[in-house]
């Protein structure tokens, strides 16, 4: 029995994130959480801070927007969404940034205390100083957590869990913000593989790179007709799996649900990591087929 290699050059080029969108506005919608306990930080000089009441802070995977309230006035996160507009002027630019992973850096404003720092002491530009501090956001539930520093104030808890007081003070400040991965999607043209009696599809090859926490996988369609119907499938028989493999492994496929059917599509899925910051490159697609 002859074997047939379909190579599929299509060339595509899948760029995490690219369905983000960023709050741009000051007067954006806030995913800040409306509850009782759960839109406060605390400072020991002035109190509670809001991050909620001015509708304004949205958490995005790459920067915080919008400002906070508090004692001391407003605490701005992004000197493009402050409640005066676009106050950036190429000298004091300033924003508080999301490496995707709810990871925070970077810096807010506070017109009475100064510079706000999100993270400090982790031996990078963004996070100066010789102790060790960070923001961060849970990426699976959106809760903050730890410290961020003024030379002015000292410490801002984000979450009573920083000091375990929570029996005493239940606080923190949380996100409907989660740190997910995108998937992208792209079906391929109709193959037609000639035999009026069906081939056998064997396997599926791809070219290209796969970084840790990103992935690619298939699904495959068989018809009598080049009308289709399409029904995507992978080795159970059902869209609910799919053909995983790295970039140079031959993938097997399953002779019970591709066998006898003259045409034939794929289904490429690309995958992003969690924090949407790397995705899979797929350069050629090789699908191996029998008469």
């Amino acid at each position: 029995m002859s074997k047939v290699f379909l190579k599929v050059v299509i060339r595509v080029f899948f760029l995490a994130g690219i369905f983000w969108v960023l709050a741009s506005s000051a007067h954006a919608a806030t995913n800040i959480n409306s509850a009782v306990a759960d839109h406060w930080a605390w400072n020991d000089i002035i109190g509670w801070i809001d991050f909620y009441n001015t509708q304004t802070v949205n958490v995005g995977s790459q920067n915080l927007t919008g400002y906070a309230s508090s004692s001391a006035g407003e605490i701005s996160l992004d000197c493009h969404t402050t409640s005066i507009g676009n106050i950036c002027d190429g000298t004091n630019d300033y924003q508080v940034i999301n490496n995707g992973a709810g990871d925070l850096s970077g810096w807010g404003w506070n017109d009475l205390y100064g510079w706000i720092s999100f993270c400090g002491g982790q031996g990078t530009s963004d996070c100066p100083g010789g102790v060790g501090y960070r923001v961060l956001i849970d990426p699976n539930n959106g809760d903050f957590s730890n410290y961020a520093w003024n030379d002015v104030i000292g410490w801002i808890s984000f979450n009573c869990v920083n000091t375990g007081d929570c029996g005493m003070s239940n606080y923190k400040v949380n996100t409907s913000w989660f740190a997910t991965s995108t998937v992208a999607t792209l079906d391929s043209s109709i193959f037609d593989t000639g035999v009026a009696a069906g081939a056998e599809l064997n396997s599926v090859l791809w070219h290209g790179s796969e970084p840790a926490g990103a992935e690619v996988s298939f699904q495959f369609a068989v018809s009598d007709a080049s009308a289709g119907p399409w029904a995507y499938i992978g080795p159970d028989g059902t869209s609910n799996t799919s053909y995983r493999g790295g970039p140079n492994i031959s993938l097997k496929l399953n002779y019970t649900h591709h066998n006898n059917k003259r045409y034939f599509r794929y289904r490429v899925f690309l995958q992003s990591n969690q924090s949407q910051t790397i995705s899979p490159r797929v350069d050629d697609i090789i699908v191996n087929w029998s008469p």
